[in-house]
């Protein structure tokens, strides 16, 4: 289905005497410690982050999946749902596939249809962590590490499949994210599963495009827990300086151990000019890829601190990094968690914007400590919720995604069009 602008323009006018008067008052307060809010919105209404076809189900864990009604079973129907969200919130522009769960039998429809719903292709994702139907060589003891150049040759050919389609889509980027590692002491040798991934990385590499990317993925552990391959942000880091400069480091907010300092390896990384975006989700306890800012939203505020400092010495704007939703749940409703994921993505982008950085930065000099905290725990703290919701207005979302999302009965309509039984293509 497909939301029709007068509807939200409709459900826009019930709320907009509510909202002017708290952006008014925002503005004004913002105004008062030198902030241009406009500026704020504009920078904001740029912001695009990148909706995960696999996102569009209902999720689960190693133990159960409870799938639910309505989901999209085909292609097509992924890009519709992501069509449904851009609509509401106007920052939801592109959709980054999983290949093979998602392949695109009919690149030129695909694209008729995405760009119908202002739609675009962001970097498309090989899968070499799971074996497929009619696979040849498995890939249960690795693939790009593999000991057996018949099993690493089968993946890097994938990865190759995987840019081919890509391009017929036309994305810039391929991500690459591997559980090759192993289970227990001894069943692999380190230095061997590095010199065979970045070996078979290599091959992969010059297979790309001249304008393509390569995002390199890590993660400290599952489905191997004692040796990853690709374990942290260094190792990644490595293999991208390794490749050469269409290799950057992808950084999934919940691949980290526990406690790690993820703002601080986003500062490096956009120091070294090697970080190439983000996957967005959340975490209590390890990898739970949970709602975006649910568990730990003051993290979320300091990682974008980083993100907006290393932008502006850049000379970059959010448009230059990649930015991904990552994200899987049993208990909620797919199309609402990933709205209040992207929210909470523009509330802390928002809050980093207001931080006042010269006076930060004037506390960090004078080793004024609590005035530095001050001034981060002041920006976290003020409600910038009415400048997110100014933003959404003035691109033609809804002030309220969600209230018209359940107004317009839209998970209902697509139980009426798709049934209750159903199973979204590669969960």
């Amino acid at each position: 289905m497909k939301i029709e602008q007068y509807r939200i323009d409709q459900h826009n006018e019930r709320l907009l005497g509510k909202h002017n008067n708290q952006f008014i008052f925002a503005k004004e307060q913002l105004g008062e410690q030198g902030i241009d809010a406009n500026a704020v919105v504009k920078t904001l209404q740029a912001f695009q982050v990148a909706i995960p076809s696999w996102a569009l189900g209902t999720g689960g864990t190693r133990f159960g999946r409870f799938s639910g009604a309505g989901e999209p079973g085909s292609l097509v129907e992924k890009i519709e749902d992501v069509g449904i969200l851009h609509a509401l919130n106007r920052s939801s522009g592109s959709i980054s596939l999983h290949i093979p769960w998602d392949i695109p039998s009919d690149a030129n429809a695909m694209i008729d249809l995405a760009t119908s719903l202002d739609l675009k292709f962001d970097a498309v994702n090989s899968n070499t962590f799971q074996d497929q139907k009619n696979q040849e060589l498995s890939y249960k003891y690795g693939s790009l590490s593999h000991v057996d150049p018949k099993v690493r040759k089968q993946a890097v050919e994938h990865n190759i499949e995987v840019i081919k389609y890509g391009k017929e889509l036309g994305s810039k980027a391929l991500s690459i994210w591997l559980s090759d590692g192993s289970c227990f002491p001894g069943q692999s040798n380190f230095v061997r599963s590095f010199q065979n991934t970045l070996e078979s990385l290599q091959e992969i590499y010059a297979a790309l495009p001249d304008d393509w990317k390569v995002f390199v993925e890590y993660k400290a552990y599952e489905p191997n827990f004692y040796s990853t391959v690709i374990q942290d942000w260094g190792s990644s880091l490595l293999f991208c300086q390794k490749l050469g400069p269409k290799a950057d480091v992808l950084v999934d907010l919940g691949h980290h151990l526990p406690n790690a300092n993820i703002e601080q390896i986003v500062a490096t990384l956009m120091m070294e000019g090697r970080l190439a975006g983000f996957h967005f989700n959340d975490s209590k306890y390890g990898d739970d890829d949970l709602t975006v800012g649910s568990i730990r939203p003051y993290m979320l505020f300091l990682i974008f601190v980083e993100l907006v400092e290393g932008m502006k010495r850049a000379g970059k704007g959010s448009d230059g990094f990649a930015w991904m939703i990552d994200a899987s749940h049993n208990v909620k409703d797919p199309l609402e968690d990933l709205m209040q994921s992207v929210e909470a993505i523009l509330l802390s982008y928002a809050q980093a914007l207001i931080l006042d950085s010269k006076k930060l930065e004037i506390a960090r000099q004078n080793n004024d400590v609590v005035l530095a905290q001050q001034l981060l725990q002041n920006a976290f703290r003020t409600d910038v919720r009415p400048l997110v919701r100014e933003a959404m207005l003035h691109s033609g979302g809804s002030l309220d995604p969600i209230g018209l999302f359940r107004d317009l009965k839209i998970r209902e309509n697509l139980i009426s069009e798709r049934g209750t039984v159903t199973v979204a293509t590669g969960l």
